[in-house]
């Protein structure tokens, strides 16, 4: 009977070839986005345990080794051009002394590593902007073992012994981190730490697996559903219904089989692609991209078991009894009850309104399995809202084609919806991700600051700590007035007595530095000084703030400028002309002439306090140029598909005089009214389910998108509308009286 089965496959000439080789490329196609989605997870996976070592120094780590200890010190933050650059000093103490990977041997004093994107940066920039910024030479480079991506910037550099020792922050480790530590502030942030992990999977898995299943049943349905008559012919000349069943899965599996194993081909073909895609903010190697021996059989058993399931539930009805198929009746309409879901995952978000969960790991379970819920729900109550708006218009309408039209839908209208679901889910995911990465853009304002602020660099230590120097020596001032560029320098001194704190601020907060107001004169985008002050307190926002603070007036602190001159320093803040080569070279010789403490441009900080919602912008790009297309080639599938299904009532309705004109209009309402229908809902519920994310989790209130989105939105409508305008040319080709007769 199988034998039987796969001779039937391709027994039908050009159109059953035509027909199999659609469905193995649709197939091909979903498979190969599937395995990329998971290859992508994957590859996460592998970028975080690559970078595990870099937390080697923190203090919350206890293991330890029967071993010469190493001396290791995080350098803390450090940037160069807007990316994140991670500095590791260390210090060996005998033969044993633990090497981290990537390194075949530690760097004496004197010479460090560097990744192979930093050690090309080094060389192809001038010294002085970004090589000086190193102590020693360049020895050679890390390897791939301790990278997280081609482009990470990372530098492992050798000091004397001694002096490590006495720097801030260094501390002896025997053991190189395998695992995440249980630290909080101490920890280098370096990688995708497990929560994002949890995070990007549930996303990926929602909004990009979503439409590619129901793609892939589509596809698979293509070949059950336009069969259903032989079957039925089948079962009048003796043929049980186990047989039909089985000749129908036959059938409808060899393309699926077909199309599932040329998907691991389009996936090697994807993964060069897919490798530059940055999903967590930065490339993969390629060689990370792979797949696990369960998923890889997963797929292979699991796709053309659901072909062989979608070509049993087409045929539920054909094994009844031999006239199945020309004797169909009215599907049992969909319930009410269908809408259950769509409204539980709507109160699971807006429950946790105002009840925010404490954890991240809370917070990604609660939103994001509110919004898996929404997108089944979707599904799930598609069929009944496309029935129930089918029944309101044709209570409403008295034209043929047009009643025609919305009967067939209220009759079937699993059917009529099944054909616009990949696009109805691709529209909740645009509105929620636009919604919601629009509303934060507007709250937090640009990741890289105003204009004015983005031509200083500020050298000094963190909020709290320690003066970085009794008195910047006057060889250092002149070195930065020679830097080209240069435009300002204003000096920010300890304030021991805590003079002159400003009314607006929180009492709690940090003393404020004291500037002489010649020095923030030169600095105006940080304040002013009141008319006739010397000296004024500026508080810790007032330096490296992402928005201007020209027009703020600082207190006047009872001292002179002469005396202020001889506290601690603080801090150093640098205007330049704004060019990157004038910053770099700023920063590369303050870090020079002061190692323990950090230059930071607004740039850098507001790239690192922004670099998760940067990474939501690329998943919500990487999601949305991947789930469109799919939606659109589900949507163009499903439609010939139901235009090869209902040729033969088609065919009769042609012969009784209907124009064929009427006919495209029937087929062109069948696909718009549940498109343009349940698109509204899924956009408006994308919307409330934005607003309540962010209601909950950021107690933003919701912010329309601009432009931009509903630009978007109309085009892919308006793509959708061409597609099926694309099928109607077929009517008249499948529609001949050869079809009535022969159907």
């Amino acid at each position: 009977m199988i034998t039987f089965a796969l001779r039937l496959a391709v027994s039908g000439g050009r159109q059953a070839v035509a027909r199999l080789l659609t469905i193995t490329a649709a197939t091909a196609i979903g498979v190969g986005l599937l395995l990329s989605t998971l290859a992508a997870v994957n590859a996460v996976g592998a970028t975080n345990d690559r970078v595990l070592w870099a937390n080697s120094g923190a203090k919350s780590r206890t293991e330890t080794a029967d071993v010469d200890p190493l001396w290791w010190r995080d350098h803390g933050p450090e940037f160069y051009d807007g990316k994140r650059l991670l500095f590791i000093e260390v210090a060996a103490t005998g033969p044993t002394s633990p090497v981290p990977p990537g390194l075949t041997k530690l760097p004496a004093a004197g010479e460090y590593y560097a990744s192979p994107a930093l050690a090309k940066l080094i060389r192809e920039k001038p010294a002085d902007q970004l090589a000086d910024r190193f102590p020693g030479t360049l020895a050679g480079e890390i390897g791939k073992a301790a990278l997280a991506s081609p482009d990470s910037l990372v530098l492992v550099a050798g000091q004397d012994r001694t002096a490590l020792a006495a720097r801030p922050g260094a501390r002896p480790i025997t053991t190189i981190a395998d695992r995440l530590p249980a630290c909080q502030a101490d920890c280098p942030e370096g990688g995708v730490r497990g929560d994002a992990m949890t995070l990007i999977l549930s996303v990926v898995a929602g909004a990009l697996l979503f439409p590619v299943v129901i793609f892939i049943g589509t596809a698979t349905r293509l070949s059950a559903a336009t069969r259903e008559q032989r079957y039925a012919a089948m079962r009048l000349v003796g043929a049980t219904p186990r047989q039909t069943t089985l000749i129908a899965a036959v059938e409808s599996t060899l393309a699926a089989v077909a199309g599932t194993v040329l998907g691991f081909a389009v996936f090697l073909l994807l993964r060069p692609l897919v490798a530059t895609v940055p999903f967590t903010g930065a490339r993969f190697f390629t060689e990370d991209l792979t797949l696990t021996a369960v998923q890889c059989a997963a797929v292979l058993l699991g796709v053309p078991l659901a072909a062989a399931a979608a070509a049993r539930l087409a045929l539920r009805r054909v094994t009844v009894s031999p006239l199945g198929v020309s004797r169909r009746t009215t599907p049992k309409p969909p319930s009410v009850w269908r809408v259950a879901p769509l409204l539980a995952g709507l109160a699971e978000l807006a429950w946790f309104v105002g009840r925010r969960p404490e954890t991240t790991n809370g917070q990604t379970a609660a939103y994001l399995t509110g919004f898996l819920v929404v997108m089944l729900g979707l599904v799930v109550a598609g069929p009944w809202l496309t029935m129930a708006v089918a029944r309101v218009v044709a209570a409403r309408t008295s034209r043929p084609a047009t009643l025609i039209a919305v009967r067939r839908l209220a009759d079937d209208p699993r059917a009529g919806f099944r054909s616009v679901a990949g696009l109805i889910l691709a529209l909740f995911v645009t509105t929620a991700t636009v919604a919601i990465i629009g509303t934060i853009d507007t709250n937090r304002g640009a990741l890289s600051g105003d204009p004015q602020t983005r031509v200083a660099v500020e050298h000094g230590v963190m909020t709290g700590e320690s003066p970085m120097t009794d008195a910047v020596p006057e060889r250092v001032l002149a070195d930065l007035r020679a830097v080209p560029g240069f435009r300002g320098l204003a000096v920010a001194h300890a304030n021991p007595d805590g003079l002159a704190h400003d009314p607006d601020v929180p009492p709690d907060w940090p003393e404020a530095s004291l500037v002489t107001c010649a020095d923030l004169a030169q600095a105006p985008v940080v304040g002013h000084c009141a008319p006739g002050a010397s000296v004024a307190a500026v508080e810790p926002f007032g330096f490296l703030s992402l928005t201007s603070q020209a027009a703020k007036e600082w207190p006047t602190a009872p001292i002179t400028a002469e005396a202020v001159e001889r506290l601690p320093v603080m801090s150093l803040y640098v205007t330049t002309d704004g060019t990157n080569a004038a910053k770099e070279r700023v920063r590369a010789l303050l870090s020079r002439a002061f190692p323990d403490q950090h230059a930071r441009m607004v740039q850098d900080w507001g790239s690192a306090q922004q670099q998760e919602l940067a990474g939501w912008r690329q998943l919500a790009d990487v999601v949305l140029l991947t789930t469109l297309p799919i939606a659109g080639c589900s949507l163009a599938v499903s439609v010939v598909a139901g235009l090869s299904d209902r040729r033969r009532p088609f065919a009769m309705l042609r012969l009784t005089g209907a124009p064929l004109r009427m006919l495209r209009v029937v087929i062109g309402l069948e696909s718009a009214l549940p498109l343009l229908v349940v698109s509204a809902i899924a956009i408006g519920t994308g919307f409330a389910a934005a607003a309540m994310f962010l209601k909950s989790q950021m107690n933003y209130d919701l912010v329309s998108p601009g432009a931009v989105y509903f630009g978007l939105v109309l085009a892919g409508l308006a793509s959708s509308l061409g597609i099926i305008a694309s099928t109607l040319p077929l009517l008249k080709r499948i529609t001949g009286p050869e079809a009535a007769r022969n159907g």
